[in-house]
């Protein structure tokens, strides 16, 4: 069975501690979980303004696009409660989204980013600026011409996915954010997990706001404080592409559900089939998909697949079987069955394009580990 090795994982938390105190990056929160055992570790500081506010074991983050499999992990309750198939059309859900040449536009292309639709609006930071609510959003992406048809390209986007968020209001008449919550969040015991900042978490003598990690935000982004990752509309705004707030600990009980096919304690959260289809990579299912469309990318249900050639966020020393998202916000949640392992790295220091911290933390964690 595979172990962590001790005098390597002190190496693991020596190079976190070397990027917070060189302030590379002002907090880092890692928890892994290999076969039963668990490691966690936090290093930094939450505010990044006050060099003495150390960063707390129940710090909660922004982790962007790690929603993003959550979020597909819902609708895939749904279709395993016979509300839906991967072939659906999705415009027999959403009429006034079929229109503009998305009426081919499946559930598969959306979980698989094969849609065609872009990553953001065309005014995404004019309707940010403008604080305006996710139906505005919804709105104007069912307006949306797509960049190609369904199934000729792999084109990451964030509208498929706030596509599937209506998805599930229409389907259940709840919010995608408490739809999740009672679905999968309450099951799972994470009690510090939320799409978008609740009334809930304001109150109490700890309340869970004051707990929210401050992100860098790069000059570059040329964002205002009152729309940026920090401000109070965006955390409130819980989008299905990038508004989950959570810790390191509930994370990894979503990843030791997923490692344990879908199950957790006593309580069967997905099917294991489920779970191996959502996992696998579907690219060469797509019909219409050509090898070179495909070349070096590799998606899932909603996760990344992760490759020699896709390895931002990754590293380069996770199986090929393994599988995980990365956020914007500077995190990576990433699951690895021939190690039997998982991780949840979560930073607030932007790392786009390639993750390079979060990759060289992941190269170091891996080779802490004894495979069995």
């Amino acid at each position: 069975m595979s172990r962590i090795i001790s005098e390597r994982w002190q190496k693991v938390e020596d190079l976190i501690d070397e990027f917070c105190q060189t302030d590379q990056v002002p907090a880092i929160a890692l928890q892994l979980a290999v076969g039963d055992e668990s490691r966690s570790y936090f290093s930094g500081r939450q505010r990044i303004s006050d060099q003495a506010d150390t960063l707390s074991d129940d710090a909660v983050f922004l982790v962007a696009s790690i929603t993003k499999p959550i979020v597909v992990s819902g609708v895939l309750k749904l279709l395993e409660e016979g509300a839906l198939l991967l072939g659906d059309r999705v415009k027999r859900f959403i009429p006034e989204f079929g229109c503009a040449g998305k009426h081919g536009i499946t559930f598969r292309h959306l979980m698989t980013h094969t849609s065609g639709l872009p990553d953001m609006l065309p005014d995404n930071q004019e309707l940010r600026a403008a604080n305006a609510p996710l139906s505005e959003f919804v709105q104007q992406i069912c307006e949306l011409t797509p960049d190609e048809p369904p199934g000729r390209m792999v084109q990451y986007q964030s509208t498929g996915i706030a596509i599937l968020g209506e998805v599930i209001s229409r389907i259940t008449g709840q919010s995608c954010a408490d739809y999740l919550r009672q679905t999968l969040f309450e099951p799972l015991q994470m009690n510090d997990t939320s799409l978008g900042l609740t009334e809930e978490w304001m109150l109490g003598d700890n309340p869970r706001v004051t707990r929210i990690t401050e992100i860098r935000i790069p000059e570059e982004l040329d964002v205002e404080a009152h729309w940026d990752w920090n401000s109070s509309y965006w955390r409130r705004f819980g989008a299905p592409w990038g508004g989950l707030l959570t810790t390191p600990a509930d994370l990894s009980k979503f990843a030791g559900m997923l490692r344990a096919g879908g199950r957790f304690k006593d309580q069967q959260i997905l099917s294991p089939q489920t779970i191996r289809e959502a996992t696998r990579d579907q690219l060469p299912s797509i019909a219409g998909l050509s090898v070179a469309a495909r070349q070096g990318k590799g998606w899932g249900l909603g996760w990344q697949i992760v490759s020699a050639s896709n390895s931002d966020y990754y590293g380069d020393l996770l199986s090929r079987s393994a599988f995980g998202h990365g956020g914007a916000t500077g995190t990576v949640f990433w699951v690895d069955p021939e190690l039997n392992a998982s991780a949840v790295i979560l930073t607030t220091e932007p790392q786009e394009p390639h993750g390079r911290f979060l990759s060289l933390i992941t190269n170091r964690i891996v080779a802490s580990i004894e495979p069995g």
